[in-house]
């Protein structure tokens, strides 16, 4: 049966099909197969290179012939929790080397590991580092000068228990530099000015920088001077764990002078966290004529105002939307614009971080008149609410013109559906106290969709029977609540 010519047999395939064979089965280290999501904190992690390590064992042809293609297949060694680096370096070719410790308290021999990896300039292809300040400043001082190959570098702080101080900043190597780098992800760090990485890195494609202190805040001009570097970037988040650093520093965001116009002709994907001021200094001096989601988080202000990403979303050839989304939380509303025919990709996401409902409703209100322009292409708006979370008394009940403010921003809406949650308060809004009722409001709407409860009752047979009367007939439709 042993020499049968039907025997299965690892040799069947030529070398030129395995390679290929070997080639489709490599798996993705940066995220590339994921969502932004995963790519903007460095893909899937470098352990994922280990995936030759096995087949390489197979046989002696098949480890010849993927290591006589090493550059190919992208072949690696990774240097991981409990790795003898030393032993490795002494001992196996002469290949790149993937350095990763996420989420894992390091051991004594495995941060001299990690030291000795990273002084390997010439061979680090990938850099993964998540620990505590405390370690990663014994590692960041074996970070310098130029890491010719170097491809990913993510390095963040994180928090290993309670006690912990976590006001330690890190200072960024300022004569790091890698010619090669494509993605960038820093938690933590201040970052210098003239940082040689920020202005040497021409083909980098995401650039993710994270910070919680005010000390390590860069003002917009020092970010768009080292955007203005990097012609090739295609997904960019800049998240402030703070608002601003003082009230002069605000006051100075709203007088920034323009500087040059920066291009990013690949760029279609921004994340944001801050306040307002900063993103209007940012954007207005940023093109992005392949922008095709926006991210935006705003910490609670008395005023938002956001003309400049209304500018930015016009620059945008891609971007046609006909859905709109609001969702009222606990510590948090968020407003969603859904691409036309795609109506799970949210292309623009808002949100604001404030607790009661009255707040909310006002910060998104200012938002909304903002952005008017842009929603006049939404027909499908839907309002939502966590009927479990209510605000307090005080604060539960809008103000009427801030209702009025907000939907008067979406003019050609044709279908409008309300959550149980908010179906009183709407109902309300819709009815003004003399008995008159709103029409201007919601001109194109023909449907309205509510969850109907014991509380609601026909909350809104007065503002559709007097839109009957008007001559702007609308369909009520509601969904008994469970």
């Amino acid at each position: 049966m042993a020499n049968s010519p039907y025997t299965p047999s690892i040799h069947i395939l030529d070398d030129d099909s395995l390679l290929n064979v070997f080639y489709l089965y490599r798996p993705f280290l940066l995220g590339e197969d994921q969502d932004d999501d995963v790519r903007l904190f460095g893909g899937k992690g470098c352990v994922r290179g280990r995936w030759w390590y096995k087949l390489a064992h197979v046989c002696q042809r098949w480890r010849y012939l993927m290591l006589g293609s090493s550059l190919y297949l992208g072949l690696s060694l990774v240097c991981t929790k409990g790795t003898p680096v030393a032993d490795m370096l002494a001992n196996s070719s002469p290949l790149p080397l993937d350095i990763e410790y996420r989420n894992c308290n390091i051991a004594a021999e495995d941060e001299e590991g990690t030291i000795l990896a990273l002084k390997q300039r010439d061979r680090v292809r990938h850099v993964s580092l998540k620990m505590s300040a405390s370690t990663l400043q014994k590692l960041i001082v074996s970070i310098e000068e130029e890491y010719p190959i170097l491809e990913c570098l993510v390095i963040c702080t994180r928090i290993e228990d309670d006690r912990e101080d976590n006001s330690t900043i890190l200072t960024f190597p300022e004569t790091l530099h890698a010619p090669h780098l494509r993605h960038l992800v820093l938690t933590g760090f201040a970052l210098p000015i003239r940082s040689r990485l920020l202005t040497t890195a021409v083909g980098l494609v995401t650039l993710c920088l994270i910070t919680d202190h005010p000390s390590a805040y860069f003002h917009p001009n020092t970010l768009l001077q080292w955007l203005s570097f990097m012609p090739q970037l295609e997904t960019l988040a800049i998240l402030f764990g703070f608002t601003v650093p003082n009230l002069d520093a605000e006051r100075q965001l709203t007088h920034t002078p323009i500087t040059t116009p920066v291009t990013l002709p690949n760029l279609h994907h921004i994340v944001f966290r801050g306040v307002s001021t900063y993103l209007e200094a940012l954007v207005r001096r940023i093109t992005t004529p392949r922008l095709e989601k926006l991210h935006i988080r705003f910490f609670h202000q008395h005023w938002l105002s956001v003309p400049r990403v209304m500018q930015l979303m016009n620059t945008a050839e891609n971007l046609r939307f006909d859905s709109a989304r609001f969702q009222f939380s606990t510590r948090q509303v968020y407003l969603k614009i859904y691409p036309r025919g795609e109506p799970k990709k949210d292309a623009l996401s808002i949100s604001v971080y404030c607790q009661h409902l009255d707040r909310q409703v006002s910060s998104m209100a200012q938002i909304s008149n903002s952005l008017s322009r842009m929603f006049s292409a939404v027909e499908y708006l839907t309002l939502e609410h966590d009927v479990h979370c209510l605000s307090s008394e005080g604060h539960n009940e809008v103000d009427r013109i801030d209702w009025c403010k907000l939907l008067s921003s979406f003019r050609n809406v044709k279908t409008l559906r309300i959550d149980n949650g908010l179906a009183k308060e709407l109902s309300r809004c819709l009815r003004w106290d003399d008995g008159e009722l709103p029409l201007e409001l919601l001109p194109k709407l023909q449907e309205l969709t509510y969850s109907r409860s014991s509380n609601t009752g026909d909350a809104f047979t007065s503002f559709i029977d007097a839109r009957q009367n008007a001559g702007s007939p609308t369909t009520l439709c509601n969904r008994q609540h469970s």
